[in-house]
């Protein structure tokens, strides 16, 4: 009888022992808020309607002001099927002080009479304090958030705290080097109402899967296929378990040399287009354009942005 040969251990099998998972050395998650950050770059362009023009002056390495002119129209309720619009202009004036890498301090007030604030602030390497706040003439309408983060070796929290007695806390830990689970919890003290959610996230270099289901009846599914360094897929499935709405949602990232594309299409017959082409250093181009078939609302814009 012939001697039997024990296999040679190819590279897959070398491939296999080094996958072996190390425990007390995993990398730290993104923030439990940012989940689904890679296919909100495809699915949620900034889609806007008319002209705008924004233009950013750097006075040194940390501070610049802003200025953004925006003219296009306005959708008002109506009860009707028809979507009403009435044309409008708005000028907002900012400034943002970067004292990199610990603060971050942004302001811009808007000629409706509406105040926006932003503070970012690292306590330290793993703490950090965030704050937004709105401040409108509209009754009931103005809001306050302060955040909490705290960066672990291999996981995240965060605390938040917010008028109208809004009370938050999310947690999010890497199970595995491409895995993670979290989950989060709600209280809004103003309305009486609570949430839990729970989510996972499976990311690799060439794709990223995301879930996230909530006890207010949502569950969101995306996923991300990396094609190329300049090339990505994005699709996701929104819906509510409790009122039975269901939309789903197909989009692309396109980078080229001088432009970036990136363009959805939902189940709702709603289809959009963002393209940013870079004119010049400091200089781009901005085309925008939605065209919702079942609401016979078709929106474009274009604009022009100047400055770093």
């Amino acid at each position: 009888m012939a001697t039997m040969v024990p296999p040679i251990p190819t590279t897959e099998d070398h491939n296999k022992v080094d996958e072996k998972v190390d425990y007390f050395n995993l990398p730290c998650p993104i923030p439990f808020e940012e989940l689904h950050r890679e296919a909100m770059m495809s699915l949620k362009p900034d889609l806007f309607e008319g002209m705008r023009f924004d233009f950013t002056k750097m006075l040194n390495q940390k501070f610049c002001l802003n200025h953004s002119v925006m003219m296009g129209p306005t959708e008002i309720p109506s009860q009707s099927a028809e979507t009403i619009k009435i044309p409008t202009a708005n000028y907002d004036f900012g400034a943002t002080f970067i004292d990199h890498p610990r603060l971050l301090l942004l302001g811009r007030v808007m000629t409706d009479g509406r105040v926006n604030a932003r503070v970012k602030y690292d306590v330290s390497e793993n703490l950090t304090f965030k704050a937004n706040a709105q401040l409108t003439n509209e009754p009931h309408m103005s809001h306050g958030m302060f955040n909490f983060d705290y960066k672990g070796k291999d996981y995240r929290t965060q605390f938040q705290l917010g008028n109208g007695a809004l009370l938050g806390a999310s947690y999010i830990q890497s199970v595995t080097r491409h895995l993670s689970l979290g989950g989060e919890v709600f209280w809004a003290g103003q309305h009486r109402k609570s949430g839990v959610g729970y989510a996972a996230r499976y990311n690799t270099d060439k794709w990223v899967a995301t879930g996230q289901v909530a006890s207010t009846g949502m569950v969101l599914l995306s996923y991300v296929q990396k094609v190329s360094e300049k090339v990505s897929l994005a699709s996701d499935v929104m819906c509510n378990y409790l009122s039975r709405d269901v939309t789903a949602s197909f989009g692309y990232d396109y980078i080229l040399r001088q432009c970036r594309l990136r363009g959805k299409i939902d189940s709702n017959g709603c289809v959009g287009a963002y393209l940013e082409e870079r004119l010049n250093m400091g200089l781009n181009f901005i085309l925008s354009a939605e065209l919702d078939h079942r609401k016979k609302d078709y929106k474009f814009g274009f604009g022009l942005t100047v400055g770093e």
